[in-house]
């Protein structure tokens, strides 16, 4: 039985308005608020992911720019190859692209867990700042790898002409697509909370307290660290195959270390380690981006300056702000 806390009332909350704004704007006609939420659930997802490796595992990457971007190429070059009825291969076996998000989430998803798979292998290796560091020089390794790929469209990007398809369900109606980021933000959440709540999740937390003591029960740190990892990969990488679906683009920006860095302001903002934590912190990015956006290209400063006051005086992110200090796992 779930126990009604301020913090449950609260995500539930947060969860029910996500929901309801783009409902409201298709009725007053206003799409565009449809596409600010729609930004928003696939944002939060990405700091799902992240939130997985740095709020349970205490794991403080870096570079997961780079799966949010494999997810988003991996959707880019196969919708592009559908379009212009060129295989990405002819041998030894002919694969063509596609459009079908059915196959198109699968591969965005399983090519995050594989890179994911082989940074984590070296990475996890390292720890504190070291860690921080090998996993942004990966990222941004693919970074510029993307950059001088003309095949792709290179530091110019790559264009999709085309919005993903979904079986029975119209993608290029606004409210439609929500729905489905929607759904996939809700998914993410509840595998998180269901992975924290087991025993996988209770060792990588004792992993992150101390490995030394996990050691002794017979439990390796490493590859549980390494699962969170790539579980944590996965996730974004999802979440940038929508991205670049919601756009219809995609360019290395979604690698830079720019993106790995607004990942992580969602998760600092919302609360670390809290599930809902990115909903809120995406929410009230994507927020400051529409109000002071459109005064001051600085508009980064204001939020900064939000930041800077719940890193000093809010430990536990908006969420851990606003339902009191209560005591979460």
């Amino acid at each position: 039985m779930v126990k009604l806390s301020a913090e449950n009332i609260l995500n539930g909350g947060l969860l029910l308005a996500l929901l309801v704004v783009p409902f409201i704007a298709l009725a007053i006609d206003e799409p565009f608020y449809i596409t600010l939420a729609t930004r928003v659930a696939i944002l939060a997802l990405a700091g799902v992911g992240l939130n997985l490796a740095l709020g349970l595992g205490g794991l403080v990457s870096f570079g997961h720019a780079a799966f949010f971007g494999i997810g988003g190429y991996a959707l880019g070059i196969l919708a592009s190859h559908a379009l212009t009825y060129e295989p990405l291969m002819t041998s030894p076996f002919e694969l063509n692209g596609t459009t079908q998000m059915l196959i198109l989430w699968p591969v965005a998803i399983i090519s995050s867990g594989l890179v994911a798979l082989i940074i984590g292998f070296f990475s996890l290796r390292t720890s504190g700042v070291y860690f921080i560091m090998i996993t942004l020089a990966f990222a941004q390794m693919l970074y510029y790898f993307s950059i001088s790929w003309p095949a792709y469209g290179g530091e110019d990007g790559l264009s999709i002409y085309v919005r993903s398809q979904f079986p029975g369900v119209n993608t290029l109606i606004p409210i439609n697509f929500f729905l489905i980021c929607f759904g996939a933000l809700v998914a993410g959440i509840a595998l998180v909370a269901v992975l924290k709540n087991s025993r996988f999740g209770a060792a990588l937390q004792a992993a992150r307290q101390n490995m030394d003591r996990l050691s002794t029960v017979g439990i390796k740190p490493f590859n549980i660290q390494l699962t969170a990892f790539v579980i944590s990969a996965m996730i974004t990488g999802f979440a940038g195959a929508l991205f670049a679906d919601l756009n219809r683009f995609v360019s290395p920006s979604m690698l830079s270390w720019h993106t790995s860095g607004e990942i992580m302001i969602f998760i600092i903002l919302g609360g670390v380690g809290r599930l809902f934590g990115p909903v809120a912190g995406a929410a009230m990015f994507i927020l400051f981006e529409f109000l002071f956006g459109g005064l001051t290209e600085h508009w980064m400063f204001f939020l900064g300056l939000v930041l800077l006051a719940v890193v000093l005086f809010a430990r536990g992110g908006l969420i851990g702000f606003i339902a009191g200090k209560e005591r979460h796992g």
